[in-house]
């Protein structure tokens, strides 16, 4: 083996001062992703593991790390909207990560506006140049190679209406 290359088996350590993981499947879009609960209060968080998974129909997908309020509001109502993480946007993102009760919304404490979207009930981000409403079409529960359920769950949904500003 050769000292050029670090090789490491996840399962026991890479042996680094940061986990290069994140850094190597990278750059990563930013799913910036509002929602409503039933009772209407406004959630909105970013997450480091997005992406689009298809074409026709458009589907983009998402990582929650831990069953947070962002997963819990799209279980109950089956929307949520993907706005875009410009660098403009980027310390407005950075507040939207506060852990926060779900009655709090992130929008006012990071000073975002919600704008209605046309199909869903979700709101999007105002200040968003480019913003996604979709409906939840499959959540799964990921799973180790031993068959055994991480705390993981992916979120995809159908792409059902795109905004972008005309500016760009």
């Amino acid at each position: 083996m050769s000292d050029a290359i670090h090789f490491y088996e996840p399962r026991d350590g890479h042996r680094l001062p940061h986990d290069p993981f994140n850094a190597i499947v990278g750059p990563r879009p930013i799913g910036w992703i509002s929602t409503r609960n039933q009772a209407g209060a406004l959630n909105l968080a970013p997450y480091s593991f997005f992406n689009a998974f298809n074409y026709t129909p458009p589907i983009v997908g998402f990582a929650s790390i831990g069953y947070k309020d962002t997963l819990r509001n799209i279980e109950e109502t089956g929307e949520f909207a993907w706005n875009l993480a410009t660098r403009p946007l980027a310390e407005a993102m950075n507040q939207t990560c506060a852990a926060v009760p779900p009655e709090v919304s992130e929008f006012e404490l990071a000073g975002l506006t919600p704008v209605a979207s046309r199909l869903i009930s979700v709101p999007r981000v105002l200040q968003s140049p480019v913003s996604f409403e979709c409906r939840r079409t499959q959540i799964v529960q990921l799973e180790g190679v031993d068959g055994a359920k991480v705390p993981t769950w992916l979120v995809l949904g159908e792409v059902v209406a795109v905004h972008i500003d005309k500016a760009l």
